[in-house]
């Protein structure tokens, strides 16, 4: 029955009270917005000053550094004078730089000691590098200083030349203190506004929080089965009407509760394992549940699964009796094909049994566990090909020694032969054993790169020099022909410098052990809006297009035979590729057989402005 009521006893004529209040306090916050702008006025005052008499200092300071006249100590002499001389009515430190980053003049007297000295201020090396000023606009606050950096060049007008950079430090104290006593002022208004809003509040919400409460205590009663204390109606507003829907809802309850007593246990058991697949049988096996996680392992729909027998299903029942599941419980490993992929999924039968001991149905518990096996399958094969990789050296080691030990060692030919393959394959286990140790702790996540904002060009070029520099002392001069396409632009990434020297090192061994000789390798650095690329190209044999898939996979070799016996572990272009993905890049590989192959990998960047080309070293 619908019940009427006043409009001053309605819930929206308490909001709009309550609202007033809540403008009430707003109010106070939008002085402090004034406050702010006061602030904003005041420091951009101070800013302009500043920047008026840094200028004129600078113009002082560029006459006084233009005069190739004057020794050191006179020109030292002249730019501390015109420090000493500069005058502001807010504490201020003043440096002058040359182009070298040697420190020539400040005006504080604590630090004249570091005058000839280079600077570590990373803005002043900024402004030496890009040449350009910086004004501490974005991080301005009244908490910390005020930096100004310009850079200082002649007054000649054919060709201005860079004379060092001049550096300002002004402390924001005495407009801090200024701040604090407008503040103080407001606070006081606001704290009063708050306490009388927070009194107004307090009483409003009587009239709310008491009839809620009251129904929060009858809805805990009725959760511990207590229906016969309804909640009282304090009014005839819509909370009144919500308590007598309550104390409604409570005889329902109440009345539901005998009638779904008897389906207790059976939900009980389906609810317990909802995290994974669940399938609910009566006591002939049929499906009577299925929840969706059990359909999407299946493969199929809410229809074609319940009334069906669970042994069908599931597709064991050639191998499985119902009678034999309905005795205990039991797991079985089943094999599907879910859209063409194969799937293991792992079925836990347990018995669902009412108190008497009578036995009701099954409730069947699936789980995918083909990552699982997929994952032991790997740790094994891992294991043996481990054991398969030191077991060959370790062989070759063993034979060799025997034969020194039955006496090979005295013949001066033979001896120095065995010992050479003797320490060619213990090289070969320390390699592997070290690669090994590298991927178990990129693997961890226990390497943590040591990164470094560096020139990438520069570092591709060291690492070609030093490869030709190496060869030609082995004698090999002219056996490769290292081919240079790399960007004129100066590449800056942020790297770990020795990791990513591991990885191009992989690339270029792999080329040139793959390479005939007198063939070219041609190694390319390119630079796109927001990456680089780095590429290895070779003219070997090539790679067949099926095993491109497995190259960066652990112990994978296209020719095994050919890669033992030229030192390969199978490990460094899994290294490599797990040091390119740590790096936020990734690799890949282009081949054609009996043509060559490309390996390539891209790491992000941002770009510098820089004269764009190519160039060929």
């Amino acid at each position: 029955m619908k019940r009427s009521f006043s409009a001053f006893q309605s819930i929206y004529v308490k909001i709009p009270l309550l609202f007033v209040v809540i403008l009430f306090i707003v109010f106070q916050f939008i002085s402090i917005y004034f406050l702010d702008q006061l602030e904003t006025q005041t420091v951009t005052s101070m800013k302009e000053q500043i920047n008026t008499q840094v200028d004129f200092l600078a113009n002082n300071v560029v006459s006084i550094l233009e005069d190739e006249q004057q020794t050191t100590t006179d020109r030292n002499q002249r730019l501390s004078q015109a420090l000493d001389s500069f005058s502001s009515t807010y504490p201020t430190t003043i440096k002058i730089v040359n182009p070298q980053d040697y420190l020539l003049a400040t005006s504080n007297l604590a630090e004249r000691s570091a005058v000839g000295t280079r600077t570590n201020d990373e803005l002043i090396r900024d402004v030496l590098i890009n040449r350009r000023p910086i004004e501490d606009d974005q991080f301005i606050s009244l908490q910390q200083p005020y930096y100004i950096l310009k850079p200082l060049f002649s007054n000649t007008k054919d060709e201005k030349k860079f004379l060092g950079v001049i550096a300002l430090e002004s402390e924001m104290e005495h407009l801090n203190e200024q701040r604090e006593k407008i503040t103080n002022l407001f606070l006081r208004a606001i704290v009063m506004a708050i306490i009388a809003g927070f009194i107004l509040a307090f009483v409003l919400s009587q009239g709310i929080t008491t009839p809620i409460e009251n129904m929060r205590q009858q809805a805990l009663r009725i959760s511990d089965g207590i229906y016969d204390y309804p909640a009282e109606v304090y009014g005839h507003d819509e909370i009144g009407e919500l308590a007598v829907t309550i104390n409604d809802l409570a005889f329902k309850v109440r009345d539901a509760q005998e009638s779904i007593e008897s389906e207790k246990q059976r939900l009980d058991g389906v609810l317990r394992h909802m995290t994974d697949g669940v399938i609910g049988t009566d006591q002939r096996g049929n499906v009577l549940l299925v929840n969706d996680r059990a359909l999407l392992l299946l493969d199929m729909n809410q229809n074609e699964a319940i009334g069906r027998p669970i042994l069908t299903l599931l597709g064991i029942d050639q191998d499985y009796q119902l009678g034999n599941l309905l005795r205990g419980d039991h797991e079985v490993m089943v094999h599907k094909m879910v859209d063409g992929i194969p799937s293991i999924l792992k079925c836990e039968f347990s018995v669902i049994r009412r108190e008497t001991g009578f036995v009701t149905g099954l409730v069947c518990v699936l789980q995918d566990v083909t990552e699982q096996q997929k994952t032991d399958q790997e740790r094994r094969d891992f294991v043996s090909n481990v054991s398969h990789e030191l077991r060959t050296p370790l062989t070759s080691i063993k034979s060799y020694s025997e034969a020194l030990i039955d006496g090979a060692w005295k013949d001066e030919k033979i001896a120095p032969e065995f010992l050479e393959v003797i320490q060619s394959e213990s090289n070969r286990m320390i390699r592997m054993i070290g690669n090994l140790l590298d991927l178990s702790k990129l693997d961890g996540g226990q390497i943590r790169p040591n990164f470094e904002y560096i020139d990438f060009k520069r570092l591709v070029n060291y690492i070609l020099d030093r490869i030709e520099f190496t060869l030609e002392n082995d004698g090999n001069k002219g056996k490769y022909k290292i081919l240079r396409l790399l960007t004129k632009k100066e590449i800056y990434v942020e790297i770990d410098q020795d990791r990513m020297t591991q990885v191009i090192d992989n690339l270029m061994n792999n080329a040139m052990k793959y390479s005939p000789d007198g063939s070219e390798i041609v190694v390319t650095l390119a630079d796109f809006q927001d990456h680089v690329v780095f590429s290895v190209e070779d003219q070997g044999l090539g790679i067949n297009q099926k095993d491109i898939p497995f190259l960066f996979d652990r112990f994978y070799r296209v020719d095994k035979a050919r890669s033992r016996q030229q030192g390969g572990t199978g490990l460094g272009l899994a290294i490599s590729k797990e040091v390119i993905e740590l790096h936020g890049g990734r690799v890949w590989v282009e081949s054609e057989e009996n043509v060559g192959s490309k390996f390539s990998f891209s790491l992000p960047y941002t770009e510098f402005e820089f004269d764009d080309g190519w160039e060929e070293l």
